[in-house]
């Protein structure tokens, strides 16, 4: 059991991703300050600074939550081929049911876009870890000819990543897409077999 003063600062920590979460989806990383997090969890600025010493170092924690998220979210096993594709899909309801963890990707993401930004590196790999993720799933269903003729593995896997960014977006825009069947529907034109 953690106890005393670790256990505070473990939780005062939890806090302050939790506020960064908040402020990085509303303003992007570029225009929200380690001032509105401090604001928004309730702390001084030099709070934020003690456990966070730079803006940069309080993104890569929101950016481990996020991947943590990610993680519990994937369940026990390693699920492959058609598996892995309702996994995918699954997860997009719990997006839906937790709005800021798309508001999140969507804002950072497109702000990564820069070669300069701090978190380019970190989508850009999380982008290809996805594809080659997916790619494997497809492979095995061509394997067992269940990928519909004319598609390649990573073809399928980069428009499945594609058109779950794209309708995450969108969804933004407008939440009364329902984003778990649009993008099952999308999906479902990649195999012959029912997701």
């Amino acid at each position: 059991m953690v106890r005393g003063e670790y256990a505070g600062t473990a939780q005062r920590r939890r806090d302050i991703i939790a506020a960064a979460v908040q402020v990085f989806s509303e303003n992007g990383f570029r225009d929200g300050s380690l001032r509105d997090v401090a604001e928004r969890a309730g702390m001084t600025h030099a709070g934020i600074r003690h456990h966070f010493p730079s803006k940069v170092k309080l993104l890569e924690a929101v950016l481990a939550w996020r991947d943590e998220e990610a993680l519990a979210r994937g369940g026990e096993g390693r699920p492959a081929g058609l598996d892995l594709l309702r996994v995918w899909i699954g997860a997009i309801q719990h997006n839906t049911d937790t709005p800021v963890l798309v508001e999140l990707e969507m804002t950072l993401s497109a702000e990564a876009v820069a070669p300069d930004h701090p978190a380019h590196d970190y989508f850009r790999e999380q982008r290809m870890a996805a594809i080659a993720l997916l790619e494997r799933a497809f492979v095995l269903l061509q394997e067992r000819g269940e990928l519909v003729c004319g598609f390649s593995p990573e073809g399928a896997a980069r428009m499945v990543v594609a058109c779950t960014i794209g309708l995450q977006s969108m969804w933004l825009l407008d939440r009364s897409i329902n984003l778990h069947e649009e993008l099952r529907r999308s999906v479902q034109t990649l195999v012959t077999v029912q997701l």
